[in-house]
């Protein structure tokens, strides 16, 4: 009975007590924000690639949540640094994934379009599947901890999901091909909707679905998913240039109106995709796409301005504090170590997978294209090297944790805690030395001795005298054949372009022609 008489006092002075704590949380992520961004700039200036800046915010979050947990941080104030899923996929990730689509330079992505999605969609489902049947398959043969054949799958789902942000950001530091930029970065957007749609199904199917039903309610879910997002993403980007070209806002006094209104459409078009149970991720990053090349000209020279470097601030922002929230959650959380064995056998079917996905679909890709656009070989090695894991399948782990009993949610989001730690700052680091040892560093212009660039297709041609086979002059005849109809790029030169924007074709053709270099280094940051 005492101790309800004195509970109540306490109670009444614990608002002031939170707000310190809520102090004392922002403050230590503001400073590990700065201590980032000083130690990515000095990492830079050196040009010391085998430390990304992605990999020492991560270790800022692991070494000051790790010291937090030593001194035993008052709960109140490690409740700041709890990583959230949803705080992550409505505020953290959409700022993230609009900049790689506005950053983006369409013709290496749209060239490499059939490949990305062959990448994204089929890849990611083999290696989804593979990683489920080896893991299941290891708990058979008493290798690793045994999970039910669904949940098995649910965790090949989650780890398929790649990360955009720490591959990226190497391969702009050192220049790599733009082609194999394009395949990457295409690849690790896109398979994100790929692999919440898998998990989400998997989820489900663990719940009650049966399984005759769910190979379609997979590609069903999926194709409705993709196509839904990507119509309302474009739909959303061509209503804002309408919008921007007959309200008449470009004038001095209305910038500010101007520039708020540009901000707020990518979000709008974010959470319309989210409210309709479609994905975000690939809604924003069209709407990235769509508002850069017709939106952005219909901006006054000012607003220009603001809105390229404004996107690039907040991006730049969420992606450090991605690694760093994820760091000191994973320093923070209580993770169940019993299972090494787990973890080790995770790691190599992963790779297993990863090389499944990756050679395979480029040799599906390669039978379908021409000789001079296949995809090289040390393209296809530098795509399986490449595929970190990130905060994308930390969050879905996190979320696991809900999703399962019996404790099997923390023995996965302990597999992928490790997993995610390892890839980013082994595999990271080691990325810019990897892309050396292939020879794939380079703007995709300077090739081999007796090769042309193809701007059509972004890849080398080969300059050969001599009879073609009847295979390939079949081949040169349906590229010619490609050539004579209407392509896009003449769709949205004489239409598209007319329609939406306040210039023609043939104006944004020669910007395009006058500025080549600055839309290659456009390519971005994710």
């Amino acid at each position: 009975m005492d101790e309800l008489q004195v509970s109540p006092p306490d109670a009444r002075g614990s608002p002031g007590k939170e707000q310190q704590a809520a102090g004392v949380g922002i403050l230590l992520q503001i400073m590990m924000l700065v201590l980032s961004f000083v130690l990515g700039h000095v990492l830079r200036r050196h040009r010391f690639y085998y430390l990304p800046e992605a990999s020492a915010s991560l270790l800022i979050g692991l070494i000051v949540g790790g010291l937090a947990n030593i001194s035993n941080t008052e709960t109140n104030i490690r409740t700041w640094f709890n990583f959230h899923e949803e705080f992550f996929f409505l505020f953290l990730l959409p700022p993230i994934i609009f900049q790689s689509g506005f950053s983006l330079s369409p013709k290496p992505f749209f060239s490499n379009f059939g490949a990305i999605v062959t990448f994204a969609i089929l890849g990611t489902f083999i290696a989804s599947i593979v990683t489920g049947v080896l893991v299941y398959l290891g708990g058979l043969m008493y290798l690793m901890y045994r999970l039910p054949f669904l949940e098995c799958l649910m965790f090949g789902a989650l780890i398929s999901a790649t990360d955009p942000v720490t591959v990226l950001s190497i391969f702009q530091e050192l220049g790599t091909d733009t082609n194999l930029y394009a395949l990457v970065f295409g690849e690790s957007v896109l398979n994100d909707a790929m692999a919440i749609s898998l998990y989400r199904t998997m989820s489900l199917l663990q719940s009650h679905a049966s399984s005759r039903q769910n190979f379609l309610v997979v590609v069903v879910r999926f194709l409705e998913t993709f196509v839904g997002s990507m119509s309302s993403g474009v739909g959303v980007g061509f209503i804002s240039a309408l919008l921007f070209k007959y309200a008449g806002l470009d004038i001095d006094n209305l910038q500010n109106l101007e520039c708020c209104l540009f901000v707020l459409f990518p979000y709008f078009s974010y959470m319309l995709a989210e409210g309709l149970g479609l994905s975000g991720i690939v809604s924003i990053l069209f709407t990235g796409i769509v508002m850069k090349h017709y939106t952005y000209s219909n901006l006054s020279d000012n607003s220009q301005r603001f809105v390229s470097a404004f996107f690039h601030l907040i991006s730049s922002l969420a992606e450090t504090f991605v690694f760093i929230y994820m760091g000191f959650d994973i320093a923070m959380e209580q993770h169940s170590w019993s299972h090494v064995g787990f973890i080790f056998f995770s790691i190599l079917f992963i790779g297993v997978a990863r090389a499944a996905n990756v050679f395979s679909c480029a040799y599906l890709v390669n039978m379908v294209r021409p000789a001079h656009r296949q995809i090289p070989v040390k393209h296809q090695k530098a795509l399986w090297y490449s595929g970190l894991r990130g905060a994308m399948a930390f969050a879905l782990a996190l979320q696991s944790v809900h999703d399962l009993p019996e404790g099997h949610g923390q023995t996965i989001f302990t597999a992928t805690t490790a997993i995610v730690v390892l890839t980013v700052l082994l595999i990271g680091g080691s990325t810019g030395t990897m892309l050396e040892a292939l020879q794939v560093v380079g703007d995709g212009h300077d090739g081999p001795l007796g090769e042309t660039y193809d701007g059509n297709s972004g890849y080398m041609v080969p300059s050969y005298d001599g009879e073609l086979s009847s295979g390939n002059r079949i081949k040169m005849k349906l590229k010619e054949f490609g050539k004579s109809t209407p392509s896009f790029t003449a769709l949205d030169r004489n239409y598209l372009t007319p329609f939406f924007t306040t210039q023609s074709g043939d104006e944004e053709e020669e910007q395009d022609e006058a500025a080549p270099s600055s839309r290659r280094g456009g390519l971005g940051r994710a």
